[in-house]
């Protein structure tokens, strides 16, 4: 079997694979980017408005206890 023979038979075999039906890939739907990036910007921004409120929680309650003598920030001697 010659070398050219060879490399041809290698390159057929290589093509059956681009004969099989694939889905044909279409472009980016706007609507639904917008939709995806609008859906996953809500969720973050609760997530981190969450967090804040959280953190204010813990604030709010470490003044009220230092207020009401309950703590001090004075190392005791």
């Amino acid at each position: 079997m010659s070398d050219r023979h060879l490399a041809s038979d290698l390159n057929s075999k290589q093509m059956a694979g681009g004969r099989v039906a694939h889905a044909t890939l279409k472009g980016p739907s706007v609507v639904k980017e917008i939709f995806i990036g609008l859906t996953l910007g809500l969720v973050a921004g609760g997530m981190w408005k969450m967090h804040h409120w959280n953190e204010q929680r813990k604030t709010r309650s470490f003044y009220d206890m230092l207020d009401k003598g309950q703590i001090s920030v004075v190392v005791e001697e």
